[in-house]
């Protein structure tokens, strides 16, 4: 299953982006309202929002000014959210997230929806940064 948010432009450098992407801790000021759980560690973090079970990332790959990619941090669940960072200037850079994940036909129905409203949420605060 394969999900977009839409391009959007912020207003910061692309190594700025890339380096707040790049810290767990700052995951938390892109969370939905309905967060009801955040804990970072060294490599990913884990939240839980209101009516979800929790779900634990790890920031599994960064390049350097250009992406970094999230995974899942269950072995049961497999699945990566990228952050997608192109430089328009010194101080704006185009984003989109990209989400890819396996899941069996009956838990893509039931996470599509939700999921593709994860994603518009980040994306709209990534926006606001």
């Amino acid at each position: 299953m394969n999900l977009e948010g839409r391009k959007i432009i912020v207003n910061k450098s692309s190594k700025e982006l890339f380096e707040m992407l790049k810290k767990p801790e700052d995951y938390k000021n892109l969370m939905p309202d309905s967060l009801t759980s955040f804990e970072h560690r060294e490599d990913g973090f884990k939240f839980g929002l209101k009516g979800m079970p929790e779900v634990a990332l790890k920031i599994a790959e960064l390049e350097e000014d250009k992406k970094v990619v999230l995974k899942s941090a269950s072995s049961s669940l497999d699945f990566s959210l990228t952050g997608n960072i192109n430089p328009i200037s010194d101080s704006q850079t185009e984003v989109q997230l990209l989400f890819d994940g396996n899941f069996n036909p009956f838990i893509k129905m039931m996470v599509e929806k939700p999921l593709q409203n994860f994603i518009n949420t980040l994306t709209d605060k990534i926006e606001q940064l």
